[in-house]
């Protein structure tokens, strides 16, 4: 046996002797996807979480060259389908959808969460975003911030502000305006828009947050008045409205955002690819007409950015959170 065949056996032995994920890492990687990536939805089907995922996934599965498959987990606020997220196999074959809730409020709100949003989630990039409005009642003698403010200096404790429930970002938006001013403001709970509409029509409620996909019907048929967005820029669609920014509060910039996210393991090359295949699908036409007829935004970003922004929100609801003793029952 010559020199050369001898050094080609002993690398063949040598291989075939170490475990199946390390002999062939890069074979493995290389020829991802080779099968339907599932996309874990942890919301029900139906709804504005449904059809982003629908068209996008749509988009990265022509990308990839393979099916990306949403599957719908719904049930505690988002709680379940993230938890198994987060247990599956770091293979590349099981992602899913995340937003601010799971990733940076909940962890500070809930103690038993079945998942640990650090250690346990690779977050891998923001496809789209909502930014938050602050709207009025119609009749509310107050046209903009400032306006909001002083009337709720003037009424201590008569005021109140609408959420869609107790910790929600909607909710905690409001609490750092009103912890920034000092505002004697009852915060009232409620179980979504279909409650919190009806309340503000009819003057019950005086104000709240909520997001810009579910206000602007209202806003443009005059039922409400918009007084501010919460984006560091002012959104197209409602060119006239304020930032909070340029309202006297910088440091309030919050969007609701949606995202893809992966187990944590999953091999950093897959990562890079979904990063990649979901950045190009949001540059797309149809991407780009669906995110401004569902009054949505895309805000580019890095996955060492996104993963700096989850960092910084998770700390700021955790101030939020222990400064104002919020509890869930």
């Amino acid at each position: 046996m010559t020199d050369l065949r001898r050094r080609d056996l002993a690398a063949l032995l040598s291989a075939s002797a170490l475990p199946p994920a390390l002999a062939r890492p890069a074979l493995a990687q290389a020829s991802w996807p080779a099968k339907p990536i599932r996309f874990i939805v942890p919301w029900p089907p139906g709804g504005l979480n449904d059809l982003l995922a629908r068209a996008f996934n749509d988009q990265v599965s022509r990308i990839l060259g393979a099916s990306v498959v949403n599957d719908f987990k719904a049930g505690a606020g988002g709680r379940i389908g993230v938890a198994e997220i987060a247990r599956a196999a770091p293979d590349g074959y099981t992602i899913g959808m995340g937003n601010l809730g799971p990733l940076t409020i909940f962890p500070n709100l809930y103690s038993n969460l079945p998942y640990d949003a650090r250690r346990d989630l690779v977050p891998v990039t923001m496809f789209a975003a909502s930014p938050l409005v602050l709207v009025a009642n119609k009749d509310l003698p107050a046209s903009n911030v400032a306006e909001l403010v002083a009337l709720a200096k003037q009424r201590p404790g008569r005021m109140n502000m609408a959420s869609v429930g107790v910790g929600t970002p909607q909710h905690l938006v409001f609490e750092m305006i009103k912890e920034r001013d000092g505002l004697q403001m009852e915060h009232v709970p409620y179980h979504g828009p279909n409650q919190t509409l009806p309340a503000i029509f009819a003057g019950d409620v005086h104000a709240m947050f909520d997001a810009l996909p579910l206000m602007l019907p209202q806003i443009r048929s005059g039922a409400i008045k918009a007084l501010a967005v919460t984006t560091p820029q002012r959104v197209p669609l409602l060119p006239d409205v304020p930032t909070l920014a340029e309202s006297g509060y910088p440091e309030v910039d919050v969007v609701g955002w949606y995202a893809v996210i992966a187990p944590a393991g999953t091999p950093r090359p897959v990562i890079e690819r979904l990063y990649t295949a979901y950045t190009e699908a949001a540059a797309t036409s149809e991407i780009r007409k669906l995110l401004q007829e569902q009054a949505l935004i895309y805000l580019p970003n890095t996955q060492a950015g996104f993963a700096e922004r989850i960092a910084a929100e998770t700390e700021r609801w955790a101030r939020i959170i222990k400064e104002q003793n919020i509890r869930v029952q």
